[in-house]
């Protein structure tokens, strides 16, 4: 029996793997971990010492983990260290990044350039322990990930929504760039089929050890927003607010206070234009027909 340890189950993601997991046909056993919540095995990324594994210990076994990955890196190094004995057993890995690394590459103000330093590092950490410990190691990079999945919502879409709601006029660009938002079920369904595959017959050799992921729509900004509205109850004031369309140049000349502001925010607008899409569609990898955006629940 292969125990399954899910590390981030408070998280849509992990809420969503948690209630698709029925669908795997090999046996398993499911130990989900928290840090605050009791009524899952604790685990504190910061305290590698304190780490007691569930189920049996030397069992085979594979790490999940939606997590935050700069933490979750240096724990599993800390691990490997000094308390290799709690890694008996352990098969795989499979690690949830961001596509932050390609996407905010070349940005210009320090909090982004940081981000990206600091999760393609944890990446690299990750998979030179893996290459140590001779575990097969796979990084997902998700791009924008929304969706409610049980008590557990994304904080991306779910904030535009909150705005639409509180205002009459959203002024948007006229030229929006495209986007290739992956709701939290469909990056649980990529995570589980690698499971599967890795339980059956291991993993394609061929395949990446980061995979940029996205899902199976293309769609530009005002495009997405739009979508999103008509998604929404008859009822929820979203659908009540215009979004308005602005010349380009207009638009960005009246949003260059927020350079002097907040250098982040001004990106953030500037990126509006940009096209953050052309990663690997949920769907090639599911070998499953695409999906059209937005899948629902979204809040």
């Amino acid at each position: 029996m292969m125990q399954l340890h899910l590390f981030g189950a408070k998280t849509p993601t992990g809420e969503a793997l948690n209630h698709q997991l029925h669908s795997i046909s090999a046996p398993h056993q499911l130990l989900a971990y928290s840090r605050h919540d009791p009524s899952f095995l604790p685990v504190d990324f910061s305290d590698p010492g304190s780490f007691r594994p569930g189920g049996e210990l030397g069992s085979p076994s594979l790490w999940i983990s939606f997590g935050p990955i700069w933490l979750l890196a240096p724990f599993l190094q800390q691990l490997a260290q000094k308390y290799p004995e709690r890694l008996q057993g352990l098969r795989g890995l499979i690690a949830c990044s961001s596509s932050s690394t390609i996407t905010k590459r070349f940005a210009s103000n320090r909090f982004d350039r940081e981000l990206v330093a600091r999760l393609i590092a944890a990446e690299d950490q990750l998979i030179d322990i893996c290459r140590c410990l001779e575990l097969p190691c796979r990084i997902l990079r998700p791009t924008l990930i929304y969706g409610r999945v049980g008590p557990y919502a994304d904080r991306n879409l779910s904030r535009l929504i909150q705005l639409m709601r509180r205002l009459p006029v959203l002024p948007l660009p006229a030229h929006t760039g495209l986007r290739q938002p992956i709701h939290a079920n469909q990056l649980a369904a990529v995570a589980l089929s690698l499971v599967y595959k890795f339980i059956t017959s291991g993993w394609d050799p061929q395949l990446p050890h980061r995979i940029a992921l996205g899902g199976d729509s293309e769609v530009s900004y005002t495009a997405m927003l739009r979508c999103v509205q008509q998604s929404l109850a008859q009822t929820d004031p979203a659908r009540r607010c215009r979004l308005l369309s602005v010349p380009n140049r207009l638009f960005y000349a009246a949003a260059a206070p927020l350079l002097l502001k907040s250098p982040m925010a001004f990106e953030a607008v500037l990126r509006m234009g940009s096209d953050l899409s052309g990663f690997t569609p949920a769907h090639q990898l599911l070998k499953a027909k695409p999906q059209p955006f937005p899948l629902l629940p979204l809040l």
